[in-house]
């Protein structure tokens, strides 16, 4: 590694101060700080799912008792819908990570992660249970629990099955067993060599009324969450309204509540609570050794604050600091280190943070870090030291500063005098140490877990190694020391100053066009990629050799290229035989000698961070005999998918239809017309434009209609004759189909459908199946799950007027994009009416 380059510099910058990623500092946020620094005691609530938690209690809990509460999703909500975008799989289960994140900003909780990856819908725990890997996502599980050391676990879900779903039964069968095995120094000892054995007070189930289950009763414990806090001027229905409205790619936007709201549990192991929840627990300083001295001290320190001068407090609290940091016990001692610091930070009115000057740094590259500080209360605090801490062999970046004491500050040359209540700027460049890609896409995964290369990493909802700035003061003679995340700063016009993590990327990615490429015949189609350099660089970009394919040319150089330059190379691909396969077309940069085979992928939002990962430059090719009839494709945008790019790559010429084209252009020009996932769900002006649509295909058009909700229709008539979408699924993507009327066109023309069509799918067969099927429709297949009736309502065909009308629940969704070819095949002919 390079050696550390120091330039340090100090500027005066006048003005408004930044907005802030320093905790608040105001007087309510202060208020709260004293009652949480006085609470000794911890809860852990634990779930399946992003969404699965209640808000209200984690919220009532961290703000109104202050507990230390988190919440353990065992998985990041990776098999859910996207009603916001088209991100599936991982690239959604990043964006409910940092829902989380967000709504834990607002209920004042923490958040937490299993291994577990969300693979869709399970009916039941045997499922979950087998494919998650039972003993590794429980020892998860314990990991957790022996980290964060709760004295009371909460499940959201009964073990017994009324959650509905079996990854929520699963969450509730595996806190169970975890309850224990914390405990038990013989289950999973490997971790003892970072934590201790654990043994929480009790384990409650949160009994609930939603979704047409009551499991609460009036002999269950229960509490009233519903309070007002006047600190806060909010109540906890409140507040859980604000964090649950997070959760935008589910659409739960929820409606504030206010008044009384009770929450029931039931005891499922341990002694049951009476008349608190910590019955039998003790919450006070009283539970560490010499703590009782320090809780008095807290309360005179409490009772002599004036908001309107907290930097009163401050001699006080940096005296309580030192007594803190000598309780012998490791866990409270550090917790409440912590906010101890954070409080005195607060009183003293002492801001400071670390930003880099640009977006993205390649590895091994200077970084150009900028560290603000401002003591506006004019204190006897001198800054004594920052440090870059990075995650690659534990090394930091290391330099000093001088001193600030009384706002006496060496800018330009020693001793000279700065004006109070100015930010101070230090410049100074770091060598970066690792590629940013969340930790836990780092390796190929099967199905059911992530690959997870750290086994300390697991629990944490982001990297925990990224690049943090340490600041270390001197405040009335005593040190103390607070890490501020490194992020990235910038001033959008419209939205103001903008915070966003910074990307460590690889020298140069490669983006392959598309996700997958069909082959029909041995004729050869061009692949692009796109470049992009991060640093000023020369290299070359060569394609793995896939047996079966010849690709041209085997290397193509490039010279002298500049950080931010992007630039398309092209290569020819030929299938040297005409068997169905698919391979795996992968692009390696080389660079320096070292070799990388990544993309660069970012996910905007406004509600959440952005969001920059670095997937495998890789591209499916398919050489299936795919045979087409018709071009011309209109496509109404429902919630979010990616088929008008898969149907665009098989040659159709897909154009997304707007009201105006619906409501008044000629839709005839029109082969087929498709309706996205949702679409019925999320899309109001359907209503008015259904008439239309109808008549397109009485005069002879093909309306395909993809899967929607049973919840939430804009209208009850989606096709010429009734049915009904109903929560009847298929989950398991390999169950058996039979074909029920197999010379109906959509099984033949214009290719011939077979049972080997069906193989290769992921995630599940369908969802939201139809029932109460008018005697006018074709019903085309039959498939269920194990020990369930035959389903025939994943796909309906009738003939209307002229035309044809055909609905299905099938998820071509998520098989067109992961490039099954016989989902293809099958959807091929859905879009092909043949000519009367």
């Amino acid at each position: 590694m390079k050696q550390l380059k120091l330039t340090v510099l100090f500027l005066l910058i006048f003005g408004s101060v930044f907005s802030q990623t320093a905790p608040p500092a105001d007087v309510a946020t202060i208020e709260q700080s004293f009652k949480k620094l006085n609470v000794l005691g911890s809860v852990l609530y634990v779930a399946a799912h992003p969404d699965d938690e209640n808000t209200r209690l984690l919220a009532y809990l961290a703000q109104e008792k202050h507990y230390r509460t988190g919440y353990l999703s065992l998985t990041r909500g990776d098999g859910g819908q996207n009603l916001i975008g088209n991100e599936q799989s991982e690239l959604l289960g990043l964006i409910r990570t940092q829902e989380l994140l967000a709504a834990r900003r607002v209920d004042g909780a923490e958040q937490f992660f299993t291994r577990a990856n969300d693979f869709g819908f399970s009916k039941g725990p045997e499922e979950t249970l087998k494919i998650w890997d039972r003993e590794k996502v429980l020892g998860d599980v314990v990991w957790v629990i022996r980290k964060f050391r709760p004295d009371v676990i909460i499940c959201r879900f009964p073990t017994t099955g009324e959650g509905g779903h079996g990854h929520h039964t699963s969450s509730a069968i595996l806190a169970q067993e975890a309850f224990t095995a914390a405990a038990d120094p013989k289950r999973f000892p490997e971790q003892l060599e970072y934590v201790q054995p654990w043994q929480a007070k009790r384990l409650l189930w949160n009994t609930f009324n939603f979704g047409g289950a009551n499991t609460t009763a009036e002999d269950q414990f229960k509490i009233n969450v519903g309070v007002y806090n006047p600190i806060t001027g909010k109540g906890y229905g409140e507040v859980a309204a604000d964090s649950r409205s997070n959760h935008k790619t589910q659409g739960f936007g929820t409606a504030k509540q206010r008044g009384e709201s009770y929450e029931y549990f039931k005891t499922i192991l341990g002694d049951a609570p009476k008349t608190d929840l910590m019955d039998g627990i003790n919450t006070a300083w009283s539970r560490v050794k010499d703590g009782g001295s320090i809780a008095a001290t807290l309360g005179i320190i409490k009772k002599d604050f004036d908001m309107d001068v907290p930097e009163k407090s401050v001699p006080a609290l940096v005296k309580l600091l030192g007594s803190v940091e000598k309780v012998s016990d490791t866990y409270w001692r550090t917790l409440k280190t912590k906010e101890l610091s954070d409080l005195i930070a607060a009183c003293a009115g002492l801001w400071f943070e670390a930003y880099t000057t640009e977006p993205a740094y390649s590895l091994g590259d200077d970084m150009n870090i900028r560290s603000q500080v401002i003591s506006r209360y004019g204190l006897n605090i001198s800054l004594n030291g920052l440090t870059v801490v990075q995650a690659r062999d534990n090394k930091t970046s290391n330099f000093f500063v001088g001193p600030i004491a009384n706002y006496e500050l060496p800018v330009a040359s020693k001793g000279k005098v700065i004006p109070a209540n100015e930010i101070q700027t230090y410049n100074n460049n770091c060598i970066t140490g690792q590629i940013s890609q969340p930790y836990w896409l780092e390796s190929p995964h099967p199905i059911g877990t992530y690959q997870i290369n750290d086994e300390t990493k697991v629990g944490n909802p982001e990297n925990p190694d990224a690049p943090t700035m340490k600041f270390e003061f001197l405040i009335e003679g005593h040190p103390l020391t607070i890490n501020r995340k490194l992020m990235y700063k910038y001033v959008d016009p419209a939205k103001g100053e903008i915070y966003q993590p910074v990307e460590i990327t690889p020298p140069v990615t490669a983006n392959i066009e598309s996700k997958d490429y069909i082959f029909n015949t041995a004729q050869s189609q061009t692949v692009q990629v796109k470049l992009q350099s991060f640093t000023k660089t020369t290299g070359s970009i060569s394609i793995k050799p896939i047996a079966g394919w010849k690709i041209t040319p085997e290397k193509i150089d490039f010279t002298d290229k500049n950080k931010g330059d992007e630039w398309m190379v092209s290569f020819t691909v030929t299938p040297t035989d005409n068997q169905p396969k698919t391979s795996i077309f992968e692009a390696v940069t080389t660079v320096g000698g070292k070799s990388y085979a990544m993309g660069i992928q970012r996910i905007r939002y406004d509600h959440v961070p952005s969001i920059t990962l670095f997937p495998p430059a890789q591209a499916k090719l398919i050489n299936i005999g795919l045979k087409i009839a018709g071009r011309k494709i209109g496509y109404i945008a429902g919630a979010g998918d990616q088929m008008p790019e898969a149907l665009t790559q098989i040659g159709y010429d897909v154009h997304q239809l707007t009201e105006n084209e619906i409501m008044n252009g000629d839709l005839s020009v029109y082969d087929a017309i498709v309706t996205g996932v949702r679409a019925y769900n999320v899309n109001p002006r359907l209503v008015v434009e259904q008439p239309k649509l109808m008549a397109y295909v009485k005069n002879g058009g093909n309306l395909l209609v993809q899967y929607n909700n049973n919840n939430g229709l804009v209208t009850n008539q989606i096709g010429p004759y009734p049915f009904r979408p109903v929560n009847q699924r298929v989950v398991d993507e390999n169950a058996k189909v039979t074909f029920l009327d197999t010379q109906n066109p959509v099984l033949n023309y214009p290719n011939k459908i077979t049972q080997a069509d069906f193989d290769g799918w992921i995630q599940e067969r369908g969802l939201y199946f139809v029932s109460n099927i008018d005697p006018k429709y074709q019903t085309i297949l039959q498939m269920n799950d194990v020990g369930e009736a035959p389903n025939n309502g994943s796909l309906i065909v009738t003939n209307y007027g002229n035309g044809r009308f055909v609905y299905t629940s099938l998820a071509f969704f998520r098989e067109l994009p992961a490039g099954v070819p016989g989902a293809y095949r099958l959807f091929v002919n859905l879009l092909s009416k043949p000519k009367n």
